[in-house]
C-alpha cells in the first residue's frame, strides 16, 4: 500500500470492496494477504491489517470506522495555538523574520504537529500482537518503509516468520526488526509538513522521513519476502487519460507555494509506482520469452500483479471538501498558497494530503469501492476464488517462536 496522507482513505475502500467480493465467490476466511508491506499513510494501513492478521474482517472494520469518521485534530494539531507554534513560525522562517527567529533559536521542526497521530496508532495499531498472529501462521511478513535523512538511504523495515536475510541495493537497504509506534511515525512524516523520527540504538539513531521519498522500486520489499503476486493498491491516478483537457483554472498564472509543493508531493507518492509497475511488467514479459531451461537458472521470477488505482483526480475530490478543514488550518493553507474551492480552488493537491477530514475520506473509500468492484472479475481471479481453491495447510502452529516471531524448529 502506498503513501499519501488523507488520499490513504482510498485503500480502505478498495480493501472493503475485495471483502465484498470475496464473500460472494464464497472464498475462505481468513487474511488473505500472506505478506503486507506499505509506505507512508499505506504503512499505517498495513500495520494494522498486520497486527490483527488473526480476524480479517474485524481489523477491516476497525479501518474503515477510523477513516469514515475522521478529523484533522486526530492526526494533527488543528487549533489555533496549535498552528502557531509550528506552521506560523514555519512561515516566519521563510521572511524576513528568520533572523529574528534564528537569534530566538527559534527553528520550528515542521509545518504542523502531529503528535495526535502517535496517540491514534497506538490505539489504531496493536503493534505487540504482530509476534502472536505470525507465529501463529495468520502471517508471513509486514514490511514498512522510511528514508535516512542523515545517510540518504531508503530503509525498509521488516519482521518475518522465516527469517528472510536482509537485502541490500543501491541506495535502499534493509533491516530486521520489531516493527513499533515510532517505525509508522516514521515512514508517514510526509516531508516539511511533519517532522522526522528518529530510530536505531542509542549511539547508532538517524532521523528518518516519509518512506515514499527516494523509493525507487516500491513493490520491491514484497517480492524479497516471497511475494508472488501482489496487489498494488495506490492513492492517486498513476497515469492521466491520453486525451486533451480543459484547461484549469489558474493555469496561465505562475504557480504559489502550494501549487508547487503539491506537484512535488504527487511526484513522491506516485512517480516511482508507475515506473516500478513498467519495470516489473518488463520483467515478466522478458522471462515468458525464455526457454524454461534458461529461466529456472534464472535469479528473476516472474511476478503477477494487479494494480488498483483512483479513476478520479483527488486534487478535483480534495477541491470539493477545503471548506471541511478547520478554520486555523485553513488560514494556514492560505498563508502558502491554497485558495477557492471546486473548480476554482487552488493548492488542492496539497490540501489534499492534509485533508483527515470525514466529508473527504468517505468520499475516497466510496470511490475505492466501486473502483474495485467495477473489475470484480479480475479480483475474484487474481485471488483464485473464482474456483474456490481449496484451504492452505496451517502454518505448524505448534512450533513456539524466537523473540523476531522466526519458528524454532521449523525447516
Amino acid at each position: 500500500m502506498t503513501g499519501g496522507g488523507a488520499r490513504a482513505a482510498y485503500q480502505v475502500g478498495v480493501l472493503k470492496a475485495i471483502s465484498t467480493i470475496r464473500r460472494n465467490c464464497g472464498g475462505l476466511r481468513g487474511n488473505p494477504f500472506d505478506v503486507i508491506t506499505g509506505t507512508s499513510a499505506g504503512a499505517i494501513n498495513a500495520a494494522t491489517l498486520a497486527c490483527r492478521a488473526d480476524n480479517f474482517e474485524e481489523a477491516l472494520a476497525t479501518l474503515v470506522s477510523t477513516w469514515s469518521d475522521f478529523s484533522v485534530d486526530q492526526v494533527y494539531r488543528s487549533d489555533s495555538f496549535g498552528v502557531v507554534q509550528t506552521g506560523a513560525r514555519w512561515l516566519t522562517m521563510l521572511s524576513v523574520g528568520w533572523i529574528l527567529a534564528k537569534w530566538r533559536r527559534a527553528r520550528p521542526r515542521s509545518f504542523l504537529d502531529n503528535s495526535p497521530l502517535r496517540e491514534l496508532l497506538t490505539e489504531l495499531v496493536p503493534v505487540e500482537r504482530l509476534q502472536h498472529v505470525m507465529c501463529q501462521g495468520h502471517l508471513k511478513a509486514l514490511a514498512v518503509s522510511a528514508s535516512g535523512y542523515g545517510s540518504g538511504m531508503h530503509v525498509t523495515f521488516y519482521d518475518d516468520r522465516s527469517g528472510v536475510a536482509p537485502w541490500n541495493r543501491s541506495q535502499r537497504i534493509s533491516m530486521r526488526q520489531k516493527i513499533t509506534i515510532e517505525h509508522l511515525m516514521a515512514s508517514s512524516a510526509i516531508p516539511f509538513v511533519f517532522p522526522a523520527v528518529a530510530l536505531g540504538a542509542e549511539g547508532e539513531r538517524e532521523y528518518f522521513g516519509d518512506g515514499s521519498m527516494r523509493q525507487s522500486a516500491p513493490i520491491s520489499p514484497a517480492v524479497h519476502l516471497g511475494a508472488e503476486r501482489i496487489l498494488v493498491i495506490g492513492a492517486g491516478r498513476l497515469h492521466e487519460p491520453m486525451v486533451p483537457i480543459e484547461p484549469r483554472a489558474g493555469a496561465a498564472e505562475y504557480p504559489n507555494i502550494a501549487q508547487i509543493a503539491g506537484h512535488a508531493l504527487s511526484s513522491i507518492f506516485l512517480d516511482a509506482l508507475a515506473v516500478d509497475i513498467e519495470r516489473l511488467q518488463r520483467i515478466n514479459k522478458t522471462l515468458s520469452l525464455l526457454p524454461p531451461e534458461v529461466r529456472s537458472r534464472s535469479e528473476l521470477r516472474p511476478i503477477e500483479v494487479l494494480v488498483i488505482a483512483p479513476s478520479q483526480r483527488l486534487d478535483d475530490i480534495a477541491s470539493r471538501h477545503l471548506q471541511s478543514l478547520p478554520p486555523p488550518v485553513r488560514a494556514l493553507l492560505r498563508g502558502v498558497g491554497v485558495s477557492g474551492e471546486g473548480v476554482s480552488a487552488r493548492g488542492a493537491a496539497l490540501a489534499s494530503y492534509l485533508l483527515f477530514e470525514a466529508p473527504f475520506t468517505r468520499e475516497l473509500i466510496a470511490l475505492g469501492e466501486a473502483d474495485t468492484m467495477a473489475r470484480k472479475d479480475e479480483v475474484a481471479r487474481f485471488f483464485d476464488w473464482d474456483r474456490r481453491s481449496a484451504p492452505r495447510s496451517p502454518i505448524c502452529p505448534q512450533y513456539q517462536c524466537d523473540e523476531f516471531g522466526v519458528m524454532k524448529g521449523a525447516r
